[in-house]
């Protein structure tokens, strides 16, 4: 094999191992992929759901929020029908004008019919026999069809029918103007709209489109009217085309308007075609709110949302829109749409009827529910307030006992603190005790050795004749004397060996000009004894005499004398004296 053929070789099998390396990875990247697809897809899924169901709150809060709306507006509609007539009676006091023409009062009561063409019918058709009774006297034909036309469109709005047509047959549309000849076929179909909702007959609908299509031959095809009209035309043969016209009219119209109530209505009917329900009912309210507010009394929207309340079981709803719609017609005159509520309305009374009398039932029920329970808990605050009373009582009881208790107590903790003190004392002076009777027996064992040798002495002394020496001896005091000053000096040291803060403790209980200043060998004077001997228990001033060598007058003097000296109050000096502690341990 050829090195070129050779080294061929090897790269062809490297490119066929790489291609089966490659191969073998493309499963997996396949199953990334589709793990990545599916990832995203759900992700996709779960945004449109919430998007869905933010959707879904947002439009209940608006509809909600509308129907709100709706309600109060409703209840304040007096207050829309006295603004109206309050505007009717300026213009009514423009009639009053001193120098007013007849062609000024015909445009006067121009403006009064279209105030009250959907607000009073009778008033607008007086208002339209007088232009006509001026339109005569003037001998305008203008003047005369045009108020023709307008008692036609109030006579099929009134219910009229037969009359409406009369004049509108009595009418030669070869000598009408333009801007008449549109008003006469706005007229004419409005004639059959009205007359096929009186006897809810669609046939009549179809003459009103038949006068519709004259209609849209004449009209200024920029105009509202036709705008309005093909809209309408357009609902049952092309909805995006007829959903982009109303879009573009609620642009432009101002919200609340009688126009903007027209628009919403008709734009209602195109939601409820395209089974748009939420949206039908918002349009309808915002028409409601908007005829309620102009006081227009052909307020087809509210008997619509009357019937939806219905069918959705919101009977209140159902019957307070269908009161008002009632009142409209009744107030208005406007007749043409009376079978129609009316028919309705006897339903909606009556299942609104049935449902108030299953409130009250149920009202009923609940209070008698309710009392039942009111007294069941009088009952249970009853028992649970004697319960509280005669808990109250024994928690008297237990308080009084407690104080009682804690007053025995610390009667109790004072005569064991008492007792401790005494018992202490008792140590104290069991110890005091202990300690002078071992100081009293060595004492006395010295005092008898001391004697015996000074027998001893006396009796060499008398073997050996010296009576002079002896009597000298016998009269001498040298011995008691010393013999004192050493037991007086052995008592200081055996106090002060028990109380050896007792001279500064003393000193502490005096005024400072009085303290006591000992002599530099002394350790107590004849002061300090007397009252070392009170501390030891000897309180009885005639032992206290005897141990000291004086007499009783003298220690009464010297307690007196320190009594007078004390910072301390001079009833209780000797207490104090007594509370001076032993700090030596025996």
């Amino acid at each position: 094999m050829k090195r070129n053929d050779y080294e061929g070789f090897l790269l062809f099998n490297y490119e066929v191992h790489y291609i089966i390396r490659f191969s073998l990875l493309i499963p997996i990247f396949v199953d990334i992929m589709k793990f990545t697809c599916y990832f995203l897809k759900k992700r996709f899924l779960l945004l449109l759901i919430a998007l869905g169901i933010g959707s879904v709150l947002y439009a209940n809060n608006e509809l909600k929020l509308l129907t709100d709306s709706l309600r109060s507006v409703i209840d304040e509609k007096h207050v829309y029908v006295q603004k109206k007539e309050e505007r009717i009676n300026r213009i009514k006091c423009m009639l009053k004008s001193p120098g007013l023409t007849l062609e000024g009062e015909y445009r006067i009561n121009l403006r009064l019919y279209n105030e009250y063409k959907k607000f009073h019918i009778d008033s607008a058709i007086h208002y339209v026999d007088r232009n006509i009774e001026i339109s005569r006297q003037l001998n305008r034909p203008y003047f005369t069809n045009q108020s023709s036309l307008h008692l036609s469109l109030l006579y099929s709005m009134c219910g009229r029918f037969r009359e409406a047509e009369i004049i509108l047959k009595s009418i030669k549309t070869s000598e009408l103007p333009r801007d008449l000849l549109i008003n006469y076929y706005q007229t004419y179909s409005s004639f059959w709209g009205h007359y096929s909702i009186s006897v809810a007959n669609n046939l009549y609908g179809k003459r009103q489109a038949a006068y519709q299509d004259s209609l849209f031959a004449l009209i200024d095809h920029t105009s509202w009217d036709y705008r309005m009209s093909q809209a309408s035309y357009y609902i049952w043969r092309d909805t995006l085309k007829s959903k982009e016209i109303y879009k573009e009219l609620l642009e432009i119209e101002e919200v609340g308007t009688p126009n903007y109530a027209m628009i919403t209505h008709s734009y209602s009917r195109l939601c409820h075609h395209q089974k748009k329900y939420d949206e039908e009912k918002k349009y309808l309210m915002l028409s409601a709110i908007a005829d309620t507010r102009n006081a227009t009394r052909e307020n087809a929207s509210l008997q619509s949302l009357a019937l939806i309340a219905y069918d959705e079981q919101n009977l209140a709803d159902a019957f307070k829109f269908t009161q008002s719609a009632i009142d409209d017609v009744i107030s208005s005159g406007i007749h043409f749409r009376a079978i129609e509520i009316y028919k309705f309305n006897s339903i909606i009374n009556t299942a609104y009827q049935a449902e108030q009398a299953r409130s009250r039932s149920h009202l009923t029920t609940f209070l008698i529910s309710t009392s039942i329970i009111l007294f069941l808990l009088v009952l249970l605050v009853l028992f649970i307030y004697i319960q509280m009373k005669k808990t109250l009582k024994i928690k008297q009881a237990l308080a009084q006992s407690n104080e009682e208790l804690l007053r025995l107590n610390n009667k109790l903790n004072s005569m064991n603190s008492q007792l401790n003190d005494t018992n202490n004392q008792l140590c104290e002076i069991n110890s005091i005790k202990e300690y002078y009777i071992a100081e009293f027996f060595d004492v006395c064992f010295s005092y008898i050795h001391k004697m015996e040798k000074y027998q001893n002495m006396l009796y060499k002394i008398a073997i050996n004749k010296y009576y002079d020496e002896l009597i000298k001896k016998l009269k001498s005091s040298a011995l008691i004397d010393e013999e004192l000053g050493a037991l007086y000096t052995r008592f200081d040291k055996v106090f002060l060996g028990l109380y050896p803060t007792f001279v500064s403790d003393f000193n502490a209980l005096l005024k400072d000009e009085e303290k006591i200043i000992l002599k530099p060998d002394a350790l107590l004077n004849r002061e300090l004894r007397i009252y070392a001997l009170l501390r030891l228990g000897i309180t009885d001033s005639g032992k206290i005499a005897n141990f000291l060598r004086c007499s009783t007058s003298t220690v009464y003097n010297y307690r007196t004398k320190m009594r007078n000296k004390a910072a301390v109050d001079r009833d209780e000096f000797e207490n104090e004296i007594m509370k001076i502690s032993s700090t030596q341990e025996i």
